[in-house]
Order: C-alpha cells, then structure tokens, then sequence
C-alpha cells in the first residue's frame, strides 16, 4: 500500500494538487497536518521537488516541531532542507541575512514583552504622560494593532485627525520606534514588518527568497494577519505555489489582529485558485457533530462546509444554559475534577509533541509558545 491510500478521497484531491494558489478549508479533526505532510511527500517522492525549494509555515514552536518531526520520519534523507517555521523565526532568519539592507546592524536585539513595557515606561515619563489616564499598555496594544496592518507611524498619525487620544498614541508612535532604532531593536511585531518592508524595497532579496520558495504551505490560515498575510503573497509571488489550509470557523484571534478576511477572500487575492474542503471528522461522534454544525450554521461571513463522520452517533449530547461565562467556566472544572477524580478521565496529554528549540533568544532571555512566539 502506498503512503497516499490511507487518505479519504478530498485528502487525496488536497495532496496531489500542487501547481498554483490553493485553499484547504479544513474542519476541525479532518486531518489537516496529515494533508500537510502527505504533501510535501508527494512534491518530494513523486513530483520531483528538491527540499530545499519547500517551505511550511505554522503558528507554534510546538506544532512546527510537530511538523518537523512527522516530515523528518516520513521523508528522511534531505528533509532536513525543507523550511518548517513559526512565521517570527522565518523572518528572523532573512533578517539576520539582510537587515543591514534596511538600515539595522544584523546583530539586532529582540525586544520581549518586559523590555516593551521599560521602553514605554520611559517614554510616559520622558512625555509626562498621565499613565492614570493613558496607560502604557494601551500605548503598546494600539502600536501592535497598527503594525499588524502595516500602518506606520506617519500613516498613524494621518488618521488620527482630531482625535486627542489617537493623536497622542501617534506622538508615542513615533517615540517608540525611534527608540527601538536607536538600540538597534526589533519587537515581535517588527519582525514581520521589517520582513515585508525588505522584501518589497529589495528586488534581489526578494526574487531570490521567491525563487528558493516554489512551494509555500501555510497552516492555520485562518488566524494570519495582515502583515503575515502581505510576507506570505510576497514570498509566494513568484512562482505561486501558495497552499493556506484554515477554517474560518476556527478563527479566535481577532484580538491578536487576526483577519478572517485574508481567508474569506482568497479568492478574490487569487483569481485563479483551487478550493477544496475537509469534511469528514476523525475526531468526533455523529451527535456531536450534528450539534456543532447546527450552531456553527448561523455564523455570518463564512464559507459553507458540514462536518461528518462514519464513526458511531455516540452519546446525546447534553444541553445547559448558564447566565454568564464565569458560570460557565466554574462548571466545565468541577465536572472535570470530578471526572478526573472517579478515575474516569486522565489529564495527560494524549499526543506528545517533538521538542523544538526556539532559534533565537529575546533581550530578556525568554521564550514563549503563544501563537506569535518565536
């Protein structure tokens, strides 16, 4: 049997299509990451594709060793050249390469959280700013949110009009990245803008990353920014390779500058994509299923798929009604607990991800394994 008869037929169709723009909308527990790694297989054993020209974005340093793991045992000899990385540490490795091209030593530091909050610390106190009326941290969100959506400070200030408050996030604005140039700095968020600014400023750093990136394989689609969005289109501009896997239902982080749109209107980036859906569910009963597609029906703003599954209907499911979330919380512990405690449930992990050493530390020494971390 060969590495591709395990899959269901719309695997299959997702595997072996890999010329030109393609979305996979994946639902929950349709086998997405095994569409992935299938893949790359396929482009590696049976198109022919050198490693060295593939590469997989995801979100987590956990998920990327995932990934790297299950590619490595699959592929073995010379799978050690395709590219599989969190988009941060992708871009820290171009920067590392060319920053100087744009103005920055190539040893940048890396700002953390903590080192963030020193510099707008500074700032507040340098501008006499009324941290009781204008806190520090409203500062940062508002300067994250706009480098999100690749405005910068001039473009910041522009649209703050007569908007005091907005006005005075463009004076900090401007402070801050000042500072951060002056110690040779770069912030999480900078990292992907800095990417993007390169690539569209330097036509030879450019085709030569569209040239080494003929397959690009992005996971979790759904929660990409517009700046992750503007790096991916840039590094897939050249010979349009892009395959995004997502589902708009899963799409939680808006408050971390996710746009649904970049999903939702692929298409309309990429006239000439393919759409294919993962629908049938290896992870869930029938009745939860059912459950789950009645709710998720009445979302607005997205793309139409139904989980299934050949597995068994399972228990009903049970419905409650709580007045608030707390509520709604504190009861999904006790019953945990109380599961836990029969004997009935462990909470051990059921699946053991692969180590994977963050390539970079950050002026803080620290790491994390948030979606945006390196």
């Amino acid at each position: 049997m060969s590495n591709y008869d395990s899959l269901n037929p719309m695997q299959k169709e997702a595997v072996f299509h890999t010329e030109g723009p393609l979305l996979i909308l994946a639902g929950a527990g349709s086998g997405k990451t095994r569409v992935l790694i299938h893949r790359i297989a396929y482009l590696i054993e049976e198109k022919g594709v050198n490693p060295f020209y593939i590469m997989a974005i995801t979100f987590t340093n956990k998920a990327a060793g995932e990934m790297r793991g299950r590619i490595d045992e699959m592929i073995g000899f010379g799978s050690e050249s395709i590219w599989v990385s969190t988009f941060h540490s992708a871009c820290v490795r171009i920067l590392r390469r060319y920053i100087e091209r744009i103005g920055f030593d190539s040893n940048f530091t890396i700002y953390d959280t903590d080192d963030q909050k020193t510099v707008m610390k500074d700032i507040c106190k340098r501008f006499n700013i009324d941290t009781t009326k204008f806190k520090e941290k409203t500062f940062l969100n508002a300067i994250s949110g706009a480098k999100n959506e690749l405005i910068s400070p001039e473009e910041f200030a522009k649209s703050a009009d007569w908007d005091y408050a907005k006005k005075k996030q463009a004076e900090v604005y401007f402070e801050y990245q000042k500072v951060l140039k002056k110690s040779n700095a770069l912030d999480f968020d900078d990292l992907i803008v800095k990417t993007v600014e390169l690539l569209r400023e330097d036509e030879e750093v450019r085709i030569g990353y569209q040239e080494r990136f003929r397959y690009l394989m992005v996971d979790e689609y759904q929660d990409t920014n517009t700046a992750q969005f503007q790096l991916i289109k840039l590094l897939a501009g050249g010979y349009r390779n892009l395959c995004v896997v997502g589902d708009d239902d899963q799409s939680i982080y808006k408050f971390r500058g996710a746009n649904i749109y970049n999903i939702l209107n692929f298409e309309e980036e990429f006239s000439d994509a393919a759409v294919i859906k993962l629908e049938q569910n290896y992870r869930s009963t029938g009745n939860i299923l059912r459950a789950a597609n009645s709710v998720i029906q009445n979302n607005r703003g997205r793309k139409s798929k139904a989980l299934w599954t050949d597995s068994h209907e399972g228990e009903g499911v049970i419905f409650r009604k709580f007045e608030t979330a707390q509520e709604e919380a504190a009861f999904l512990v006790k019953d945990i607990v109380k599961q836990v405690n029969g004997g009935g449930v462990s909470l051990q992990r059921q699946c053991d991800f692969i180590p994977y050493q963050c390539p970079v530390q950050t002026a803080g020494g620290s790491s994390c394994d948030c979606r945006c971390s390196l």
